[in-house]
């Protein structure tokens, strides 16, 4: 009998979530997963799994490498539509390497946790490290399964960031926008934020549970504590049972902590009513450590400032700052020039 996956969140008592998959194996990763990852990841987890079960399948502890490789394939054919959407000539018309890329590392971690419990009939991870090459020899990795392509993050320009404010109905709704637009936070960082971590006579703002795990202190603009002083006298109800900032209005559910899909939607309706095609939580993060860098942010601050744990991470936002790139580029441009000139003039 093939085991046909299906996705359940189930409530957990005093709070979060649960996911299962209905697969003894791969409901026990999924929930020592839940112990030492956050939630958000938990939950891809899930859905990358079953989107990989769901293509091969087979029991967990059938799978091969031969099986991997056919998904690889299966998840870069051509998607019903895909013919009206315009791709960049270095992509496919199936998912993006990125995501395909995600969802093999969720499938590998899947089985390195069965490798480590060692109960299981699995003996090897059946997802292979790469491709063999001629260098595959001397090293440790071969050529990647899936080539990424690395492309840059889209960025609001002035007049559509201040168009998605104006869009916003509530204070609570442009506090959690300032956050991450004036202040480069992740989405789940704005989200997780609680009352004593807004350190206003610091002008910064305290990031207990970062991605990683890694905490940090940011700073932010005086704009940011304003919005959140006029949401906190007038908007946040005084009988919320927790201590998180950011929480419903109303419904049910008045007073819990703003969920992640409830954050989405409040986005996307203010992206419709702004008219703007895009302005993701994520874009409004580039968005900010891209203005950072153009003035004249060095990158070891920008890379504190957006809690990356490598520099490689924030060495993108060179690239953004079209207008510091530029400059470098004139005064050494100039230089060169004139060396030039005058070894004709010699």
């Amino acid at each position: 009998m093939v085991w046909s996956p299906q996705l359940l969140r189930v409530a957990r008592e005093g709070g979060g979530h649960r996911y299962q998959l209905g697969h003894e194996l791969v409901d026990a990763f999924l929930e020592f997963a839940s112990g030492r990852a956050r939630p958000n990841t938990v939950r891809a987890y899930a859905h990358d799994l079953k989107a990989f079960f769901t293509v091969v399948a087979k029991d967990p502890v059938e799978v091969t490498p031969a099986d991997v490789m056919a998904f690889v394939t299966q998840q870069q054919q051509p998607r019903p539509g895909a013919e009206n959407v315009i791709h960049f000539p270095d992509a496919g018309t199936g998912l993006s390497p990125a995501t395909v890329m995600r969802r093999l590392a969720a499938v590998s971690a899947f089985y390195g946790y069965l490798l480590t419990r060692a109960d299981t009939p699995v003996a090897v991870n059946p997802v292979p490290r790469g491709l063999p090459t001629r260098r595959s020899r001397r090293e440790l990795r071969g050529a990647p399964l899936v080539r990424g392509v690395r492309r840059l993050p889209r960025i609001l320009d002035p007049e559509e960031a201040a168009a998605l404010l104006s869009a916003l109905r509530t204070r609570r709704d442009r506090a959690i926008t300032e956050a991450m637009l004036l202040g480069g936070l992740r989405r789940c960082e704005a989200l997780g934020l609680r009352l004593e971590d807004i350190r206003l006579g610091e002008c910064r703002v305290f990031i207990a549970e970062g991605k990683g795990g890694h905490q940090r202190l940011v700073p932010m603009s005086p704009t940011f504590f304003a919005t959140v002083a006029d949401y906190l006298d007038c908007e946040r109800p005084i009988d919320a049972p927790g201590d998180r900032l950011f929480v419903v209005l109303k419904g049910p559910n008045r007073g819990m902590p703003l969920s992640t899909e409830g954050l989405d939607e409040v986005m996307a309706a203010a992206r419709k009513r702004a008219g703007l095609a895009h302005g993701t939580c994520h874009e409004l993060r580039h968005t900010c450590l891209t203005r950072l860098r153009e003035a004249g942010m060095s990158l070891e601050a920008l890379q504190a400032q957006a809690g990356h744990r490598s520099i490689a991470s924030t060495q993108v936002y060179l690239h953004l700052g079209s207008d510091w790139l530029a400059a470098e580029y004139r005064a050494a441009a100039n230089a060169v020039e004139s060396d030039l000139a005058l070894e004709a003039l010699s």
